[in-house]
């Protein structure tokens, strides 16, 4: 791994701002919010998930605009919700909603009974006037949310599910109240009560059944919310003279110290100052076994101290600590629509006309064929009921709220839907070499000089050059320096030169510093130690040279050579790998001795290993990868890249599927669409996995939601089915979408 600076800075990203909506009932809604939302002068993106009732909207600046946007939401007939509004509907009772429900069944039941008697023998049927008042209760005071929101789509000029149960459920009561009205006095008829006011309860059911999923599905995220304490220990007065004060950990500031009890929860990203511990950071990073923390090392905000009792220097709060961007992080893929939703939306916009035209051609058709209005209104009427589009909404924002949550659950973030549906067709996985496969913290195995000569004064030397940089192998060489006692040096007019080294003063010295190529490229001679070097290699070292400039050219000082270890469970992860069928890659600077030898240690073959490649050059490296090989060839592989620094960013930019370690560099984090927060080579498998899986229950909810709707209609249409039948279809289509997804919690890493 090498490190660059970025050409030029990053553009600054467009306000976003999520908002919850109430009252959307199926994919129809999606759309007409979405409608409503892009209208708004300044909006760039809006998406809508039904899932989680809520948009993320991407606008430029602008005043006021989030006072337009709630008001777009609520003109287009929807309720824009503030966060506390969202927050209580999460945290409600498993009976939230439920009354009335409760009071639909208490009141429809009655009328059910006489239609099951009726499968016994048994003949008998209420009073017209006691099923009028049971019903009618249930048509206009429970249904009422139906007609307000079928309202406002006409008043758009659009359809929905709540229009089709409207139309549908008066039809049924408009039809009964007739017969009522015409029926001659003691004249025994059937009235169509019981079909309108059970529709309205089934329908009422199946929401509610929804809204209880709907909250599991989003259960990752409460649980990554309920990881912050409320309450911090902070440190008062130098020397710690001032004693602990608790303050809220909003007001935690990056200067503050605080105390971590034993068995607390760590309250914001820090450094440990004082004292030794075992952290769990098992909801973070998936990792179930605690990590020894002692002076120096990082703390995770929350995490879970163990038997220790540590003083922690703030790093990070709010927004900026691990926490807050992981949280982040889930949000942003929950709220992102997955490329296969766009069907959904294709044909939501053009379902609720297309039902509601085969709804009257169903009424004419039996009508005109001789059978009685109310026979041919009534199947009228459970086409309309049948066809509700609820589960086609759900359908997706489900499958991916479930998948992605379990995946965090387990150390592996999502970054965007997109990302989830690509990485099931990788078919290539090309991993960086150092940091990624390797434990990228190099030791400094060898220093050899021409001639022979003082080896602590060259070491010396050698660490100052590289004392200001964070590249591995420069730590490498400084802390070997350190070890010895030696001083290091501040140098002076450092300049890099990416992929290749650097050049600075250190006292009155000129040195360079960097790979034996760039040596090459530069004429220095190296073969008083060439057959040094190439042994070296061959034992899997990485070799670097140092030289002196002079009056006379540039004079070769010493070899510098570098060894890595694997990861610990690096060889098995990529075995594993290959046992999936997956073609994989090593990418590394290295020369190809150094690389191969190390490939080999990973159980990797020659032509697995790409070496001698420049950090330039790793996107192009992917690019060939994805045309396999040749040049002139389109898009033949799906290529998933595996890296954590920032030379790896064009290259996780490349691939079809970016995979950053989580112990890598935010740029890479930032380029890449997952990030794997344990820097474990075998969450790229699990992530690979809980994609496939994902989309596995994508296309089965899909085939559900369609398979309800294209089997239903026309059996109603043909009269197989009646209202009761048809709402209670509709209601199971929801409710067996919800549940296929939420399967998905059950999901663990393949071994």
């Amino acid at each position: 791994m090498n490190t660059a600076t970025l050409s030029a800075p990053l553009p600054a990203p467009l306000p976003t701002l999520d908002l919850a909506i109430g009252g959307m009932t199926c994919a129809s809604c999606v759309s007409r919010v979405e409608r409503a939302l892009k209208k708004v002068p300044g909006v760039h993106e809006a998406t809508i998930n039904l899932a989680t009732e809520s948009a993320r909207i991407v606008f430029a600046p602008s005043d006021q605009m989030e006072a337009r946007l709630r008001r777009a939401v609520r003109d287009a007939g929807y309720e824009p919700r503030s966060p506390a509004q969202a927050d209580a509907l999460e945290d409600a009772s498993p009976w939230a909603g439920f009354a009335p429900v409760a009071i639909g069944l208490v009141l429809s039941t009655p009328l059910v009974l006489p239609m099951l008697a009726d499968l016994f023998g048994l003949h008998w049927m209420l009073p017209a006037w006691v099923q009028f008042a049971l019903a009618t209760p249930v048509q206009f005071i429970l249904g009422a949310r139906f007609y307000r929101a079928a309202w406002h789509a006409l008043k758009a000029r659009s359809g929905n599910m709540d229009l089709l149960v409207a139309i549908g459920t008066s039809a049924g009561w408009a039809l009964s109240v007739w017969l009522w009205w015409v029926a001659q006095p003691g004249q025994m008829m059937h009235l169509y009560f019981e079909a309108s006011a059970v529709v309205v309860t089934l329908v009422l059911l199946g929401k509610w059944l929804e809204a209880r999923a709907k909250r599991q599905t989003t259960s990752a995220i409460r649980a990554l919310h309920s990881l912050r304490p409320d309450v911090a220990h902070v440190l008062r007065g130098a020397h710690d003279r001032g004693g602990e004060t608790d303050l809220p950990v909003a007001e935690v500031l990056v200067t503050d110290r605080l105390v971590v009890r034993p068995g607390e929860r760590v309250p914001v990203d820090g450094e440990v100052l004082e004292g030794h511990t075992q952290v769990d950071e098992s909801m973070l990073t998936g990792e179930p076994l605690p990590v020894s923390k002692t002076v120096g090392d990082r703390l995770t905000g929350g995490s879970i101290n163990g038997d220790g009792r540590v003083v922690l220097q703030v790093r990070a709060v709010g927004a900026e600590t691990v926490l807050a961007q992981i949280i982040r992080l889930v949000e942003d893929a929950q709220a992102a629509k997955a490329p296969i939703q766009r069907l959904v939306d294709q044909v939501s916009a053009v379902f609720v006309p297309v039902v509601l035209g085969i709804a009257l051609v169903t009424l004419l058709g039996w009508w005109l064929s001789g059978h009685p209005f109310e026979l041919a209104l009534i199947r009228a009427v459970t086409v309309l009921v049948i066809a509700c589009p609820c589960a086609l909404g759900l359908a997706t924002p489900t499958a991916i709220m479930a998948g992605t949550g379990v995946a965090a659950k387990h150390g592996i973030l999502i970054k965007d839907a997109q990302a989830l549906e690509i990485a099931h067709k990788v078919d290539t996985v090309a991993l960086d070499k150092t940091g990624t496969l390797t434990v990228g913290q190099p030791r400094l195995v060898a220093l050899e000089l021409p001639g022979g000569g003082d080896d602590a004064a060259v070491l010396a030397a050698a660490a100052s050059l590289q004392s200001g940089s964070e590249h591995p192998l420069a730590r490498a060489v400084v802390a070997a320096a350190r070890a010895r006692g030696l001083t290091v040096a501040a140098p002076t007019h450092v300049s890099a030169v990416p992929g290749r080294g650097s050049e600075g003063e250190v006292g009155a010295q000129r040195y360079l510093i960097g790979s034996l190529r760039w040596f090459d490229e530069l004429g220095v001679p190296l073969a008083a130690l060439a057959p040094r070097a190439a042994a070296l290699q061959h034992e899997g070292a990485t070799v670097s040279a140092m030289a002196e400039r002079t009056p006379d050219g540039l004079r070769l000082r010493a070899l510098m050579a570098f060894g890595d270890e694997p990861k610990p469970g690096a060889r098995e992860a990529l075995a594993a790998m290959r046992a999936r069928g997956l073609r994989l890659r090593m990418i590394s600077g290295d020369n190809r001795g150094a690389a191969l030898a190390m490939g080999a240690r990973l159980g990797l073959q020659p032509d697995e290993v790409m070496a001698e490649v420049l950090p330039g050059d790793k996107a192009a490296k992917v690019v060939e990868l994805k045309r396999g090989g040749h040049p002139a060839a389109g898009h033949i592989h799906t290529v998933a890249f595996v890296g954590d620094g920032v030379n790896d960013a064009p290259a996780l930019a490349a691939a079809d599927v970016g995979l950053a370690m989580g112990t890598g560099t935010d740029v890479a984090m930032h380029v890449a669409g997952i990030t794997l927060m344990r820097g474990d080579v075998a969450l790229v498998a699990g992530a690979l996995d809980i994609s496939r899986r994902t989309v596995a229950k994508i296309r089965q909810n899909l085939f559900w939601a369609f398979a309800y709707n294209v089997a239903g209609i026309p059996l109603a249409a043909l009269g197989f089915l009646n209202p009761v039948m048809a709402g209670a279809a509709m209601a199971l289509s929801s409710v067996s979408v919800m549940s296929n997804a939420l399967l998905l919690k059950r999901w663990k890493p393949p071994q």
